[in-house]
């Protein structure tokens, strides 16, 4: 087989917790406890889970935007997790992100033209003279006109603010773009639009994505694989329609038991979890779950279980699950 595009080994994303007093170090956050991913050159990866369980944090150590604590990122077979800064430089052209918030996440200071000319004067792209056709191409691609580019984001739609931010994301031509909940902002009619721009451009392009998503009906639009992340763990990862049929992990099936049925007259068994998310400063001992999963036993607090492989391409972190 061909080798992945991104492969993360044991990625751990620890935060301190510092004392008022002093500034003394009293605890950890230990918000991405030992992440293994994957994914192939024009691939789709969807990392779900509830709020605060590590997908943001995941996508931006990736990106190197934040340091890791443990782990090996691999881009193109090269590893980029201890990278500085100069060295990082050329990956950073070929990995960018798409921010959840496009009314936050755009210069509101800058005109769209000067937005997405900032990548080409960061890297020394091009000269002034070829940039105005670059940036007009770049928002024809995504749908804008090309006088957009002397307009601020204020004056644009959220939908068309988003669309800016994929034009920036797109300017160096990159392999892999991170769309962190690129869509929740949006009003739902518009989610449709810029997901199916996403998937038109990842066609033209070859473009491999890791879309960061609670939304599962987003996700089994876009998705080839699915991976699950629960309290900075992934626990199950499955290509998208083995995931949604045949899910194995009872956190996975608890999630996907919330979903409603979109067939008027179906109804689907709904698995309530007891308890709240434990907080990442203090984990629970052994499997993360086991104090809200309605199958644990008594091995599940003791021992951390495995990643094992159950089916093809679908691996499941739990004791009780049997291939």
């Amino acid at each position: 087989m061909a080798e992945p595009l991104l492969k993360v080994s044991g990625l751990e994303v620890h935060f301190p917790i510092r004392s008022a007093f002093l500034r003394r170090r009293v605890g950890t956050v230990r918000a991405v406890d030992g992440v293994d991913l994957e994914v192939a050159r024009g691939e789709t990866l969807a990392l779900v889970g509830e709020s605060g369980c590590g997908k943001t944090t995941t996508g931006k150590a990736i990106l190197r935007l934040i340091d890791s604590t443990a782990g090996s990122i691999r881009f193109g077979g090269e590893e980029i997790a201890h990278h500085g800064t100069s060295a990082l430089a050329p990956f950073r052209r070929r990995m960018q992100i798409v921010f959840q918030d496009p009314y936050a996440s755009l210069n509101p200071r800058m005109t769209v033209g000067g937005i997405l000319a900032a990548p080409f004067d960061i890297h020394r792209i091009g000269h002034a003279g070829d940039r105005a056709e670059r940036i007009s191409a770049l928002l024809r691609t995504v749908g804008l006109p090309a006088d957009a580019a002397r307009r601020y984001p204020h004056e644009f739609s959220g939908g068309q603010r988003q669309r800016i931010g994929i034009a920036r994301a797109l300017a160096l031509e990159p392999e892999l773009i991170i769309g962190d909940e690129p869509v929740s902002a949006l009003d739902v009619s518009i989610q449709a639009q810029v997901i199916n721009l996403m998937k038109r451009l990842q066609a033209e392009r070859g473009l491999a994505y890791i879309m960061i998503s609670h939304n599962l009906a987003v996700v089994s639009h876009v998705a080839d694989r699915v991976a699950v992340m629960y309290l900075g763990r992934v626990v199950e990862t499955a290509p998208r329609e083995q995931l949604f049929f045949h899910a194995r992990h009872p956190y996975t099936q608890a999630l996907l038991s919330a979903v409603p049925e979109p067939v008027p007259g179906r109804s689907r068994s709904r698995q309530v979890l007891q308890g709240d998310v434990p907080s990442p400063a203090k984990p629970p001992s052994g499997c993360h779950f086991h104090p809200r999963c309605p199958i644990a036993q008594p091995r599940c607090a003791e021992e951390t279980p495995r990643s094992r492989i159950i089916a093809p391409n679908h691996a499941v972190a739990c004791h009780m699950v049997s291939a």
